[in-house]
């Protein structure tokens, strides 16, 4: 394969990979507290023994899109929506994970967990806790949650210290290399934030990568037919 055919196909690496990732945001447009992501191109550039260098394209960056998304009402006790920065904090075995997704129920103990069971930190680290027997639960714009006027938890908003850390994991959960107490946004009870995800963007995206890989393959296929032309008449 000559240098144009490495260049064309590191670059047709790229965008199936940028076609995954536009193929998931689209998946989960209804998805609760979702953030869509992109792909970033890099150049790498090679040096060669003989001739000019071998430029060639690499997609494997990420880029995490944090901008607000819509807040829908639902009027659960237990649903929690951030309205500016900051996220919640979810415990999992192999750590904290940061999340905008606010679905949460009662365990059997009483502890606040999210849809698959993992429970929600408050501002301390520490597992929120909310009685059995608790009536009237309240959560004021902090995050103070109480019970009859009776405060039970502070529940906590967290940003990474680093934005260049924040790591898609898997569904709407995000890791980080550390995390601090997150300024400038309230939590509103009663409500869920949507998936910031515009589908009409994202088809749009979409056919542009398909074309582009298109193209990138009509190439590969009329190279592939010169190089065989020109080993078929040496050959003669």
């Amino acid at each position: 394969m000559d240098a144009a055919g490495y260049t064309t196909l590191t670059r047709q690496s790229g965008l199936m990979r940028e076609m995954q990732v536009v193929a998931n945001n689209i998946a989960n447009i209804s998805t609760t507290g979702f953030r869509r992501e992109g792909v970033v191109f890099e150049e790498y550039i090679a040096g060669m023994q003989s001739g000019p260098s071998l430029s060639m394209a690499t997609g494997d960056g990420r880029v995490v899109d944090l901008s607000q998304a819509g807040i829908s009402q639902t009027g659960g006790s237990f649903d929690f929506a951030i309205q500016g920065e900051g996220f919640f904090q979810i415990e999992m075995p192999d750590g904290p994970r940061l999340t905008r997704a606010g679905s949460f129920t009662p365990s059997a103990t009483g502890e606040l967990v999210n849809n698959d069971g993992y429970r929600l930190l408050d501002a301390g680290g520490a597992p929120v806790f909310v009685p059995p027997d608790a009536t009237n639960v309240a959560l004021s714009q902090d995050g103070t949650l109480s019970a009859e006027g009776a405060p039970l938890a502070k529940i906590g908003l967290w940003q990474p210290s680093d934005p260049l850390s924040l790591q898609h994991q898997a569904g709407t959960l995000f890791s980080a290399n550390a995390v601090e107490p997150a300024s400038g946004g309230v939590i509103m009870q009663g409500y869920l934030e949507d998936s910031n995800v515009q589908p009409v963007q994202e088809i749009a995206r979409m056919i542009e990568v398909q074309r582009a890989y298109e193209l990138g393959q009509s190439f590969m296929d009329q190279e592939d037919k010169r190089m065989r032309g020109v080993i078929d008449t040496l050959g003669r």
